[in-house]
């Protein structure tokens, strides 16, 4: 089982206003809402992808998303996801997504290598200077397909 969410999209991220969607949604189904805690606790597959056009296509956008949304309220759980479980949701589990995991979404060998090289290290930076973030590189297929 697999659960496919758009990072950007909650009402709240990246400039998205809180309503008409929280009051359309309900408060007594708010902590069931882009629920990306719970999903990944109960062993699900939680895949990241884009809504593209609806809202940015930029991957480094959507994981800013993922680590920083805050609760509607104090009683609402905490969906924030880390940097590893926002990657593994784009690579890993995107792969899967496609039924592609035999072949991509990993760097190992005899999978197909597909990587971009930022120019900040991820790791080394707190979750809301991720905006910041842009590709030095790109590669597809083990080929440069982007240089800045």
């Amino acid at each position: 089982m697999a659960y496919l969410m758009q990072p950007t999209v909650p009402p709240g991220q990246m400039g998205l206003p809180l309503e008409p969607t929280l009051s359309r949604i309900g408060r007594e189904n708010w902590a069931r809402s882009y629920a990306w805690r719970a999903i990944r606790d109960a062993g699900i597959d939680l895949i990241f992808s884009t809504d593209w056009p609806v809202s940015p296509v930029s991957p480094i956008l959507s994981i800013h998303s993922a680590m920083t949304r805050k609760p509607w309220t104090d009683d609402q759980p905490d969906n924030r996801q880390t940097l590893m479980e926002a990657l593994d949701a784009y690579t890993v589990r995107g792969a899967y997504a496609e039924f592609a995991e035999s072949w991509k979404g990993q760097l190992k060998p005899g999978f197909v290598a597909d990587l971009v090289v930022w120019d900040h290290d991820l790791q080394a930076i707190e979750p809301d200077e991720m905006v910041n973030v842009a590709p030095r590189y790109t590669i597809c297929g083990g080929r440069l397909t982007y240089a800045a």
